[in-house]
């Protein structure tokens, strides 16, 4: 090591608190960098797994297929595995249960029985094709009581409807119509089958699926060329070009269906819609760029904030002869002995942090959500290779510039520091204002941060910095679960129960089953309005002028969905949206609760577009109609008159077991005492929440009235809830790291300034400033950094937010509005940190000696 190393070394070692604070600046750096891909790759690796737990893992899938066509797809795909299923159905007469009167054979090879979530119960899973494993609910819920070793002969054959003769899968209920059954089973083979095992129902069944689930077996070498089944393939290799490859292949091979996994494809980060993913990469290019820079503006800010230090530790080796390129090799040492250190303790931390933040949340995680899943830290190597990329990079410019301008001054100059330090009049002249309402504590501090320009800039950028890191990430994170509201499916409950025959008194009974925890009674009907142009929604408006639609008298026909509520749920509903319900029941003429806030997929630009159902203001009133039959192409049009509502409040939440409606559609809101004396025959239907819904739905199929329709979508709200809470825990983990990393960098910056600035506090001191006029000093500097901080960094986070919300617009379709309490949250705390971090500074340099301050050469 020749001899200016050794006395870099030495003076990193003689300023062990710069050289500290400039590590922890650098280690703050990386960890946020290596914590922040970290967590988006496990959170993501979270919903892949959770996703294979719960439907299988798979990518791609081939209707149809043939023993030749399956030979070519390992020869071309090169596939992890091929898994091949077919299914069919068969009569289970023994059943008891009206709803559910078939056996659903759904079969697999050996692949299958390890992609697709099967819990054995007892015995095992079938190994040739007479063998069979049967669901346990067939003897819980149908009675039917088979055992291991028993033969069952079945007729095994496809469903198929009466009305359309389109083919029914597990997905669809049992068509009915009243009591009569409007479908029928064509047999296409007669088998025997072994039972050799039970298994628990599967995740995959729907609750309302008509067949009880049977894991029969595929076997690969028995298949024939006149025999097809369907081919689900799990790639190894997963990109984006995976979707081209599929369907090029699929006409090569004369495969008329094809079908993708989309939903597991996109937690891999691969979709074949080009706005979602335009909207994907654009959003996470902003989110990496704004943590790039907010990581870059750390490791600078470590090294700027002692520039001044370093440049009169320069200017000592320049007198004593070292050339232009020692000097510079000298800083390049430096920042090269910090990074050596900092970037393997920020990657472990980064690790470190992010690993102790998933064991706190993942119990809570389990428990709430009753998953076997669990967020897993999932290391990459392009998240360290990335965080030591940028770091080494972002430490060669920090050292770099520092090094260049030192080298261009003179000796004398840099030991000096006249190129940091301005004391011309002009430099740090201040306002008369600012020393008439704030006093001459204020314009000392105000002075005293112009004085040191390089070191105040690089404070307050970043101050500036953290804002917008930290509103950027705010909103960010704000729009993923906007976002994911909008596609979701508006279950507000477990299940749906209608009748055509029985009437709402005749449902109330319902409600009072087991395990039953709330319910709503709802009255529905569909009725016609009629919208001035000027009011129809803005989407809507746009359809009709570019479409150039006829219109009767300026005027556009809305359907309207006309729900009534029972006392009790409209008396909760309507004070959560805010209004009181006893004035929608003593009105003489109706008064009704107006949704008029929807969101609908556009088919043209396939976006998710949020947007007004109509406008209209409280007071307006509304003209209901009958919805006219067809006139045979008329212009007149004969519309039975009903009654006019008045619009007693305008929300964006529905009622229990409500959607919205589409375009061109409101949704009303009235209670039942209004459905009444309008004496209109709706629907009645009745929506249950329940603890246990499975119980409740076999409670109800016990009854066997096969005048009640019933509809279970618990597990879909479960998936859905789940989705929506591991969002919701990564948002608020998201925001909170940032929120610790930011904290850490205010107060290490500050704290690193407070700490050079020793030597001018003592002068202050010495000449007689008071403890009262140096804290009112420090108050108003907090002030000024702030104000300063808020005024560059507000506009920024701004613009910044902006950005974030075209490239959301790539797939959705909302207005965008500031997350005022983010922005609220920043002012006050911003001014509260900066603050404590200078009083504590401040308060460890009161106890030492004046004169030993002055003299103190290193820190």
């Amino acid at each position: 090591m020749n001899i200016i190393n050794q006395v870099t070394l030495r003076n990193l070692k003689e300023n062990k608190r710069r050289t500290l604070v400039t590590m922890i600046g650098v280690i703050i750096s990386v960890a946020m960098i290596t914590a922040v891909s970290t967590l988006g790759v496990s959170f993501l690796d979270l919903l892949a797994r959770e996703h294979i737990a719960t439907n299988g893992e798979w990518h791609i899938q081939y209707k149809n297929v043939t023993s030749e066509q399956i030979e070519a797809l390992e020869r071309e795909l090169t596939p992890e595995s091929i898994v091949l299923a077919s299914d069919g159905y068969a009569a289970l007469e023994q059943s008891v249960n009206e709803f559910k009167p078939y056996l659903y054979f759904q079969n697999y090879n050996e692949a299958g029985m390890e992609q697709f979530p099967i819990d054995v119960v007892e015995g095992r899973l079938p190994q040739n094709e007479n063998e069979i494993a049967i669901s346990e609910t067939i003897e819980n819920n149908a009675n039917v009581n088979y055992q291991i070793g028993d033969q069952l002969t079945v007729q095994i054959g496809k469903r198929v409807s009466k009305m359309d003769g389109t083919t029914l899968v597990q997905n669809n209920s049992l068509l009915r119509e009243d009591e009569t059954i409007m479908e029928e089973l064509r047999i296409n083979e007669k088998k025997t089958l072994t039972v050799v095992g039970t298994i628990e129902r599967p995740s995959w069944e729907p609750a309302w699926a008509p067949g009880y689930t049977v894991i029969g077996y595929v076997d690969e070498s028995a298949l024939s060329e006149n025999r097809s089944v369907d081919a689900f393939v799990v790639l190894s290799d997963i990109k984006g070009s995976l979707f081209e490859r599929a369907e090029a292949f699929a006409q090569t091979y004369g495969i008329e269906k094809v079908n993708f996994n989309n939903e597991l494809l996109r937690f891999y980060g691969v979709t074949k819609n080009d706005n979602l993913r335009m909207t994907m990469f654009s959003l996470v290019s902003i989110i990496m760029a704004i943590i790039i820079i907010g990581s870059v503006a750390l490791i600078y800010n470590a090294f700027a904030i002692s520039v001044s230090e370093r440049a009169r530790h320069l200017g000592m080796l320049s007198s004593v002869g070292a050339t232009k390129k020692q000097k510079r090799n000298s800083v390049f040492f430096e920042g090269a002995v910090i990074a050596s250190i900092s970037i393997p303790v920020g990657i472990v931390a980064g690790f470190a942090g992010i690993g102790t933040t998933f064991a706190y949340i993942n119990t809570f995680l389990q428990e709430a959500l009753h998953t076997t899943e669990a967020l897993e830290v999932v290391v990459t190597p392009s998240s360290i290779i990335t965080a030591c990329l940028i770091s080494i990079a972002t430490i060669f410019i920090s050292t770099y510039v520092p090094a260049q301008r030192a080298s261009k001054v003179s000796a004398i100059d840099a030991i000096r520091q006249t190129d940091d330090i301005k004391l011309t009049k002009k430099a740090v002249k201040t306002s008369k204002l600012i020393r008439k309402l704030f006093g001459i504590e204020a314009e000392i501090g105000l002075k005293n941060m112009k004085r040191n320009k390089k070191r105040y800039v690089a404070t307050l950028l970043s101050l500036i910095v953290s804002i917008v890191l930290f509103l950027s990430v705010s909103y960010f994170t704000d729009s993923l679960k906007k976002s994911l509201e909008l596609t979701k499916d508006d279950f507000q409950f477990d299940i749906q129960i209608s009748s055509n025959q029985l009437a709402q008194e005749e449902l109330n009974a319902y409600t009072k089953l087991d395990y039953v925890t709330s319910s709503t009674v709802i009255e529905e009907i569909r009725l016609e309005t009629l919208v001035s142009i000027k009011n129809v929604a803005p989407p809507l408006k746009k359809q009709i002028e570019e479409n150039d639609f006829a219109l009767e008298n300026g005027v556009f026909p809305y359907y309207v969905v006309l729900q009534s509520l029972d006392e009790e749920s409209f008396h909760a509903y309507a004070k959560e949206i805010g209004v009181n319900p006893e004035e929608y029941m003593v009105q003489k003429s109706p008064l009704a609760i107006v949704v008029d806030q929807i969101s609908y997929e556009d088919e043209a630009s396939g976006k998710i577009v949020q947007t007004k159902a109509i406008e209209t203001k409280v007071g307006d009133t509304l003209d209901l109609y009958m919805i006219p039959e067809d006139n045979g192409g008329h212009e007149q049009i004969d519309r039975e008159f009903i009654t006019t509502v008045e619009v007693g409040a305008l929300t964006d939440k529905t009622p229990l077991g409500t959607q919205a409606a589409l375009l061109g559609g409101i949704h009303i809101i009235v209670p039942q005492s209004t459905m009444d004396k309008l004496e209109l025959d709706g629907k009645p239907f009745v929506y249950l929440n329940s603890s246990d819904p499975l119980a409740t739905q076999a409670a109800i199929e016990s009854l066997n009235d096969m005048n009640v329709y019933i509809y279970n979508v618990y597990q879909r709200r479960q998936q859905e809830e789940q989705m929506i809470m591991i969002m919701s825990i990564f948002i608020y983990g998201f925001i909170t790291l940032i929120s610790f990393i930011l904290i850490a960098n205010i107060f290490n910056t500050i704290s690193t300034s407070i700490g050079l600035r020793k030597r001018e506090f003592a002068m202050l001191r010495s000449v007689g400033m008071t403890p009262k006029g140096f804290n009112k000093m420090i108050r108003y500097e907090s002030l000024f950094y702030g104000l300063k901080a808020l005024g560059y960094g507000l506009p920024l986070s701004i613009l910044t937010m902006l950005t974030i919300h075209l490239s959301v617009g790539y797939t959705f379709d909302y207005g965008f509005q500031l997350p005022w309490r983010a922005i609220l949250f920043v002012v006050i705390m911003i001014f509260v940190i900066v603050g404590s971090a200078m009083l504590y500074s401040i308060s460890k340099m009161k106890k030492e000696n004046i004169i030993e301050s002055l003299k103190q050469e290193n820190i």
